[in-house]
């Protein structure tokens, strides 16, 4: 069977948000007090801030490994480095594997997680089967993609917590052997880089596949496959540089834990850059670091000063128009290149939208570190070329979309058909108001900042 903990620890911990829940006065808006730090961009005017607190920190713990199966329930608040290291330990691992290692499963679900297995398996949310969901009544709901509260279920994913709580997840895992060997495959055209992830992806013949886009004359395909010996292995936790090395090596292999975290320090805006200062502090910082940082010190921090980062999702017939457009406005490299396939119809996505997308396969191109003056300009004519071609971004930082944009991307029917289910007095903030307007410290129903507004 593997692991398994006594639930009676966890219905503790529920009674106990339950009652809370239920017993609090309030509509005013209630954020949840974490073990592990957001991994969405800093905002420092986030009125999440100021708002009450509920605390579910202490959901972190993996409930059961089902070896038989090749399945997992665990609280939320696992992180997905614990959750490696205990799977691994019966030869498993989960089917999606979060690139950072705290982020939490919760949080892999309530934003967007993706990665190297994406390209056949789609997000971490693909590999789901159920959900223990606490509404901010206080209602206990069993969700699954069947059953009477399958809305619900499909709705989690993206809503960034605004429709309830996860408080427990069961999802598949897949066997594992204990190392991993990259070969790095380079290409100087897209038209070529394409054509390599195309054959992959139609011969589904790897384990993992993503890559580095250094330049518009340089891409890297990095083609990873389970091995069960290796002739040395390489991690990229202190003086070397993952992203870098893509560039460098024709070849790696790694440790399978050391493969998952292989971004660990940073994607494609690693810090410490130089040698030195990576001798000394290489070993400590990490993205984890950096955001507690960014939180401590937000309010001195000038926003200005936080860079450009957001995950776009791209139509693979699209990537010609959209990166000859890119390079023209924006020209900022090295991008992280994640395929990703659409498992279905998300149903959190607009039925006007979904009508006139006809790929099954995106390529997450993700621009991080990118520093410029006035970043909201470039956070807007991105926006304005996603929707022009079909495309889409995560919500993980700045979003300047107007409420008409909004939800012509995100399907408004859906989300209150279940919002009036699980939040009814919208104590969690409704998505929109919390992503683009809370996030920005602007009070909801503002409308002096009109995010359309803005001079190309």
């Amino acid at each position: 069977m593997g692991m398994r903990t006594d639930m009676n620890s966890h219905d503790v911990k529920i009674n106990r948000i339950v009652q809370e829940l239920r017993e609090r006065k309030t509509t005013s808006p209630l954020s949840l007090r974490k073990r592990t730090v957001s991994h969405t961009v800093p905002k420092p005017k986030d009125k999440k801030y100021s708002d009450d607190k509920l605390d579910i920190s202490d959901l972190d713990e993996i409930i059961l490994i089902d070896v038989e199966n090749r399945t997992c329930i665990a609280e939320p608040g696992v992180t997905f480095e614990k959750l490696v290291a205990a799977t691994l330990k019966h030869d498993l691992v989960p089917a999606v594997v979060s690139e950072l290692k705290t982020i939490t499963i919760g949080g892999a679900v309530a934003g967007c997680s993706i990665e190297s297995m994406s390209y056949k398996l789609g997000g971490f949310h693909d590999s789901c089967i159920e959900y223990e969901v606490v509404t901010a009544k206080g209602e206990v709901l069993k969700c699954t993609p069947n059953n009477e509260n399958k809305l619900i279920f499909q709705m989690m994913h993206g809503t960034f917590g605004t429709l309830g709580i996860i408080t427990l997840l069961k999802f598949r895992l897949l066997p594992a052997k204990k190392f991993v060997k990259v070969t790095y495959h380079k290409c100087k055209t897209l038209e070529e880089y394409k054509a390599e992830i195309w054959d992959h992806y139609i011969k589904k013949d790897l384990d993992f596949m993503d890559g580095i886009i250094h330049s518009p004359n340089e891409y890297v395909l990095s083609a990873g496959e389970f091995v069960d010996e290796a002739p040395y292995t390489h991690n990229y936790d202190w003086m070397r540089i993952y992203y870098l090395s893509t560039s460098k090596r024709q070849e790696d292999y790694l440790e399978t834990s050391d493969y998952f975290f292989r971004y660990n320090k940073g994607v494609t805006n690693v810090h410490p850059k130089s040698l030195v200062c990576r001798l000394l502090f290489g070993r400590a910082m990490n993205s984890n670091n950096a955001l507690k940082f960014a939180n401590t010190f937000r309010k001195i921090i000038p926003p200005d000063s936080i860079p450009v980062t957001l995950d776009t999702f791209i139509p693979f017939s699209k990537m010609e128009e959209f990166t000859e457009w890119y390079i023209k406005e924006i020209n900022h490299f090295p991008l992280w290149c994640v395929p990703y396939k659409v498992v279905h119809k998300y149903e959190w996505i607009s039925d006007d939208f979904l009508k006139n997308v006809e790929d099954e396969l995106f390529l997450d191109i993700a621009l991080y570190g990118m520093r410029r003056k006035n970043p909201e300009y470039y956070y807007k004519i991105l926006e304005n070329k996603l929707s022009e071609i079909g495309a889409i971004k995560t919500l993980i930082s700045t979003n300047l979309y107007s409420e008409k944009e909004f939800w012509s991307i995100w399907n408004k029917e859906n989300y209150y058909n279940v919002k009036m289910r699980t939040d009814p007095d919208c104590i969690f903030r409704d998505l929109y108001d919390k992503t683009c307007r809370a996030a920005r410290g602007l009070e909801n129903g503002s409308d002096k900042e009109e995010t359309n507004d803005f001079v190309m």
